[in-house]
């Protein structure tokens, strides 16, 4: 029997993509081992969102390489779909996909490992206009259960490389969405989460007859479903459709992560980004009064080109003054073939790691802050992990609970939340949810 390996680096998007190829593998007979044994292939899904992803990508191929020089390696993701060329001058690279074609992937090895040469399957994304349906094969080994059901964007933000990467919106079908859900909760998964590259625009190459709350309405149809989380939206594409969901069905997640980017509103228009502060602030009060006890966490670039010192504590005092139950902060990384990459006032990069580190201070006490206004209240929470005794997981709302107490990873329990503990709350099991 024939060994694969896979890996994954980047967003969650792209871990979903993997186990979609790993089903595939088994599917036809392969057995899947871990990345750091040896293998006959080697797929790897690369990241492109920083420079950092890049690298990583390079060492880890090279590394496949190293394991088994024989090995065929096929990388596919958002770097060999942008830098193409840059992946077949690696050592041992025969297989190269984009961000489409990954339903393919076990023939292309099949046909690597009889022919000579570098198969280059990457084409123009721009042209992609249909979602690349690939079911799942099978089953991920975790508690909660990633569900694509987007891909692309047509935002471009100044400094992003995924439009070039990923193309135009792509939108799974509602039929398709449904099967997938009720695959995943029959399979055991109390917790379902949708993903997409840009989620928010869901339906939106669909004639516009279906939209984000559709596809909720979906998931939630199938019987047995304990939650729905949403992964990352745009403020300014909460509808009220949406919000009537949240409200009105206790198993959709009362988190919500917005990305802000910046707390200036010149960085805000420079990122071109769609909206300035205050009406991102009147966004996110709505939210808090349609969804009371609702978890809003959010993205931050610091350091971005021409951004001053005024400007970062412009967008430090924003944060401050915003109720982020977390906050992922990110430097600047300068992305060929963006526009921000053009600019000629690049911040040093000593400056962009004091100012992460300042927000990122100001990121663990936002934490603090939130999680403290639910000490003595009992939440639902999903334990996902077992690590010397002490068990993990998450309340609806994006806590991380922490107990010693038995339970089972995978269910869902009533716990008292108790004290602030690691990066989240120590908590009390009172009784498991039937």
């Amino acid at each position: 029997m024939p060994k694969v390996a896979l890996t994954t680096l980047g967003c969650k998007v792209n871990q979903f993509e993997t186990e979609t190829m790993e089903g595939l593998f088994k599917q036809k007979g392969y057995e899947i081992v871990p990345f750091e044994e040896t293998a006959d292939f080697y797929v790897i899904n690369t990241c492109s969102v920083t420079s950092l992803g890049d690298r990583k990508s390079r060492q880890i191929i090279r590394r496949a390489q190293r394991q088994n020089e024989q090995a065929i390696i096929a990388v596919c993701g958002c770097y060999s779909q942008v830098h193409p060329e840059e992946i077949k001058a690696i050592e041992g690279v025969r297989v190269v996909l984009g961000t489409k074609e990954r339903s393919q992937i076990v023939e292309l090895v099949e046909q690597a490992a009889r022919e000579d040469g570098i198969i280059d399957e990457v084409g123009n994304i721009m042209e992609a206009r249909d979602f690349e349906d690939i079911p799942l094969y099978d089953m991920p080994q975790r508690t909660r259960a990633f569900l694509k059901i987007e891909d692309g964007c047509q935002n471009f933000c100044s400094y992003c490389i995924i439009p070039y990467a990923r193309g135009p919106v792509k939108s799974r079908h509602l039929d398709k969405i449904h099967a997938e859900a009720k695959k995943l909760v029959a399979a055991g998964f109390k917790e379902i989460v949708l993903t997409g590259i840009h989620l928010g625009a869901y339906g939106r190459d669909l004639a516009g007859e279906v939209t984000l709350a559709d596809a909720c309405r979906e998931v939630l149809k199938v019987e047995g479903l304990k939650r729905l989380r949403l992964g990352s939206l745009e403020s300014i594409e909460l509808s009220p459709d949406l919000f009537e969901l949240i409200r009105s069905d206790e198993r959709f997640c009362a988190h919500l992560h917005l990305p802000l980017q910046a707390g200036s509103d010149s960085v805000l228009k420079d990122m071109n980004r769609h909206y300035d502060t205050a009406e991102f602030a009147r966004l996110i009060e709505h939210v808090e009064r349609e969804v009371p006890g609702v978890a809003v966490s959010t993205d931050i670039i610091v350091g971005f080109p021409g951004e001053t010192e005024e400007q970062f504590q412009q967008g430090l005092a924003f944060v401050a003054a915003m109720n982020f139950s977390r906050m992922h902060v990110f430097p600047y990384s300068r992305r060929s073939g963006t526009p921000a990459a053009e600019r000629k006032d690049q911040i040093p990069d000593p400056v962009k790691k004091e100012r992460a580190h300042r927000m990122q201070e100001l990121a663990v006490r936002k934490t603090q802050e939130f999680h403290q206004q639910f000490l003595g209240k009992t939440l639902r929470v999903l334990f996902e992990t077992d690590t010397d005794g002490i068990t993990d997981g998450l309340t609806d709302n994006y806590i991380r609970v922490y107990t010693d107490d038995a339970v089972v990873c995978g269910d869902l329990y009533e716990v008292e939340l108790e004290r602030l503990y690691r990066d989240g709350v120590w908590g009390k099991v009172t009784e498991k949810v039937k």
